[in-house]
């Protein structure tokens, strides 16, 4: 089973920004959501992490145990010039644009569809490997992310177009699942948020 993690909140998760390659800090909220996913993870025999600060740090709080694999294909939607902005500054129709053709780009950044152009390859490599652990009941991988990258996962997961993506929510310090059923994937969770200490 893969076990998506979606990391803590921000300090600009907090302030309602875009947040795309920029790396801010987890607010003490955020370290406890990571802390918060501990009893649900004993099972992770390894996890990847995108090589961003913020699911760095997740991962360290959620699973200190497990020395964290950096993979760049699950790094989160690239904004551009737009990165760290408040989502005021993206016009109505920017947004209808992005949200109803995946190859658009805002900010001269990347497109929706090359998320899921390497997230997918990914997970297509884990699912042909009947070795992986995506195919295993009793050990896990854990991947510590972001909001686009696991959304890109769930569409992968439900063999759905990613637009998908704007009819669901993530939240910090959430946990999906995907596994596998009669040799094709599965979501088995989405959005699971464990209750804070």
């Amino acid at each position: 089973m893969i076990i998506l993690i979606r990391h803590g909140q921000t300090t600009t998760n907090a302030q309602g920004l875009l947040v795309g390659r920029s790396d801010p800090a987890l607010t003490e909220l955020g370290e406890r959501q990571a802390r918060a996913l501990r009893p649900l993870l004993e099972q992770v025999s390894e996890v990847w992490v995108s090589p961003l600060q913020r699911a760095r740090s997740t991962a360290s709080l959620a699973l200190p145990h497990v020395t964290q694999v950096v993979r760049e294909s699950f790094i989160e939607v690239d904004y551009g010039e737009l990165d760290g902005s408040p989502l005021s500054v993206v016009t109505g129709a920017q947004w209808q644009a992005f949200e109803t053709d995946h190859n658009v780009v805002i900010g001269n950044g990347e497109s929706l569809a090359s998320v899921d152009q390497r997230v997918h390859a990914e997970l297509d490599e884990l699912f042909a490997d009947r070795e992986s652990l995506l195919h295993d009941d009793e050990r896990h991988l854990a991947i510590v992310s972001h909001v686009s990258p696991i959304k890109s996962a769930v569409a992968w997961a439900l063999g759905v177009p990613g637009s998908v993506a704007w009819r669901t929510r993530l939240d910090n310090g959430s946990i999906t699942t995907i596994g596998t059923r009669r040799r094709s994937p599965t979501l088995i969770h989405f959005n699971m948020v464990p209750p804070l200490d």
